[in-house]
């Protein structure tokens, strides 16, 4: 009976030191709510422990005010050579090529204390949309070292949005752009389109597909946000999860026309935040910058390999990677 007594107070005891740690510490609330929030299929385990009022205000606290400017593509003049002088050592890393590669420069770098990887792409012309090998058949999923290798990639990085029941799909959301076409779109509403015009430029605008071609847009996928326009960065306020910690993907482009690839490692509520994403891009020079797809989906791929680590929901990681549906890649022709 003694026994009995113990194992019902230490029982009590970690009870209520769950319920301590799940309603009171505000990293566990807010890192609970926004992993369930992000992972789409668990999203009952936030709605389970807490309020809507509790839920709606982590939300908010976690929310950015968008740019509303428009890209100024005559700011973007393609001249990337290497030079004798560079403005500062993180132009230098850029600029300065690998003997015998002309056509990118891969730095591994910290994001927030994360490892990541930035890959600069001398020759904006040759960045593509790349897109799973079929849409909607329930045999198109592929992985982004697959799709990569497919479409004669030699870098690579995931992108936009898919129907995911928890085990992904072939089944893109959103517009896809390619070679000036609507290729996928699932609606007729504006949206934010990431993107390159016939000019190489990158184009970050919020329109309809069709729009978004007549602006002379080649190749583009939908997603967001926007991170950086004209040299701005978004207002951002941050709390612990959602768009503040996780592992990240971006695009950006420089003044001068090098595009980079930025990938980070992490999972859905752990990894660097929007704010030290941002700031990494423009210290090495980032014009105009957008959000792709994290998570678990996250993914960078050179010549047929995986360079960092995706996780899924439970730290586990992702052995080559996830089936995801669309991304950008430096094809060689």
């Amino acid at each position: 009976m003694k026994k009995l007594t113990i194992l019902m107070i230490v029982l009590d005891i970690l009870a209520a030191l769950g319920f301590i740690v799940t309603y009171c510490v505000p990293f566990v609330k807010n890192t609970v709510i926004m992993t369930a929030l992000n992972t789409k299929t668990h999203q009952w385990i936030a709605y389970t422990f807490y309020s809507d009022k509790t839920i709606n205000k982590v939300l908010s606290a976690d929310s950015f005010i968008p740019l509303d400017e428009e890209v100024k593509l005559d700011d973007i003049v393609i001249d990337n050579a290497e030079r004798k002088n560079y403005d500062n050592e993180y132009d230098e890393a850029i600029l300065t090529r690998e003997p015998g590669n002309e056509d990118y420069k891969l730095l591994k770098i910290k994001v927030g204390g994360y490892d990541a990887y930035l890959a600069a792409i001398y020759d904006p012309s040759k960045v593509e949309l790349i897109h799973s090998k079929t849409f909607n058949t329930g045999t198109g999923q592929e992985k982004i070292k697959d799709m990569c290798a497919r479409s004669g990639g030699i870098v690579c990085v995931n992108g936009g949005m898919f129907v995911d029941n928890g085990l992904g799909s072939d089944i893109p959301m959103g517009y896809l752009i390619k070679n000036g076409k609507i290729i996928w779109s699932d609606n007729e509403a504006p949206a934010n389109l990431i993107g390159f015009t016939k000019d190489n430029k990158l184009l970050l605008v919020n329109a309809t597909g069709e729009e978004a071609i007549k602006m002379g847009m080649r190749d583009a996928l939908e997603f967001g946000p926007f991170l950086i326009v004209n040299g701005k960065s978004i207002e951002y306020n941050s709390s612990v999860g959602g768009y503040s910690r996780a592992a990240r993907v971006a695009i950006a482009q420089r003044r001068d026309g090098t595009v980079l690839f930025l990938v980070t490692e992490g999972t859905h509520a752990f990894g660097p935040n929007m704010g030290e994403v941002i700031d990494t891009l423009k210290k090495y020079g980032a014009y105009n910058a957008a959000n792709l797809d994290g998570g678990t989906s996250s993914q960078l791929a050179i010549n047929g390999e995986l360079i960092n680590n995706p996780k899924n929901i439970y730290g586990q990681s992702v052995v080559g990677g996830r089936a995801v549906v669309s991304g950008f890649g430096l094809i060689k022709k």
